[in-house]
């Protein structure tokens, strides 16, 4: 595996899941396989799961790990090509992604859509480059359109918690104070589509995810009619992705406090459970007693995360 940004870079989805369970339940197994070899993550944003969970993988399968935040303590980074530099960006990624990789063997980038150009988000601007001018596999731990890792966990925990062959789940739009990327909306309707579930995404006119991940999923755009009968219910907000107004790319369109998953909106589903990628606003995107309650399964999902990343850099590294 030379990258993961997809579900289509796992392989064979039943086998990834597999992998995954004997990942588990054994997180110390393989750290032969890690020994003398090193793990760079590099993070333009902010982190805490993904930060963690990454490191406590790599240190499962044995390596070495370290970690570049590029907010402080390094060069300001220019991005964009054919760019005169005489701003206060001293180096620019064409230089710094190959020293960065060689002093690794797998690198891990952490890099948000700026959300003011559809264009040069959903080109992968920055994740591209890691991939064409690193020459080590690259895991993106989140990047302007996908957050495969996240995704990969999402999966993992829904096959642990279904009670039925093919449960219904249903990504539900929330709203939020903060224009919101759409990455976690797409990687989880992508992986949702690749999986054996009835998957149902449910949001307002305007917020359509880009055809590409939202694939065959059903759009139902009234929400307590989406919800019913759900096996998992999964709320993110995301800001309009320009798909039929790109005009109003990166924008937020809507407020309205009556898409906030609370005690109602659970009450019409088939006691189904709650999951969120964290962190959550609270009483904005989903009220304190339904992620309070015994169906939220929030924090195994988040705990998945070292399972889901673990998997992908012990495939890697069978492949070096």
């Amino acid at each position: 595996m030379k990258e993961f940004i997809s579900v289509k870079d796992l392989g064979d989805l039943k086998a990834g899941l597999a992998a995954a369970k004997y990942v588990k339940e054994n997180p110390f197994a393989d750290q032969a396989l890690g020994r003398n070899r090193t793990m760079l993550i590099v993070f333009f944003n902010n982190s805490l799961r993904t930060r963690l969970s990454t490191q406590k993988a790599a240190l499962n399968l044995g390596m070495n790990v370290m970690v570049l935040d590029v907010n402080q303590g390094a060069w300001k980074l220019e991005t964009e090509l054919g760019v005169v530099m005489d701003g206060d960006k001293s180096e620019h990624l064409r230089e710094a992604i190959p020293v960065m990789c060689s002093y690794c063997d797998i690198i891990g980038v952490r890099s948000f859509a700026a959300l003011t150009d559809r264009d040069y988000d959903y080109a992968e601007t920055v994740l591209g480059q890691f991939i064409r001018y690193g020459g080590k596999p690259v895991i993106s731990l989140e990047s302007a359109t996908v957050h495969p890792c996240q995704a990969f966990a999402d999966l993992i925990t829904i096959e642990e918690y279904k009670t039925k062959a093919r449960p219904k789940v249903v990504l539900s739009w929330a709203p939020h104070p903060r224009a919101l990327p759409q990455a976690v909306p797409n990687s989880f309707a992508e992986w949702m589509n690749a999986a054996d579930v009835d998957f149902v995404i449910t949001h307002p006119e305007g917020y359509e995810l880009d055809p590409r991940f939202a694939g065959n999923a059903r759009v139902e755009y009234d929400q307590m009619k989406a919800l019913e009968g759900a096996d998992f219910v999964y709320a993110k907000n995301w800001s309009c992705p320009g798909v039929t107004r790109p005009q109003d790319y990166g924008k937020v369109l809507n407020k309205d406090m009556g898409w906030t998953i609370d005690a109602a909106h659970m009450a019409v589903t088939d006691n189904a459970y709650f999951m969120h990628c964290l962190p959550v606003r609270r009483n904005m995107i989903v009220s304190d007693e339904v992620i309070d309650s015994e169906r939220s399964i929030v924090i195994p999902e988040a705990a998945n995360r070292v399972v889901s990343v673990q998997t992908v850099i012990k495939k890697m590294l069978q492949s070096l």
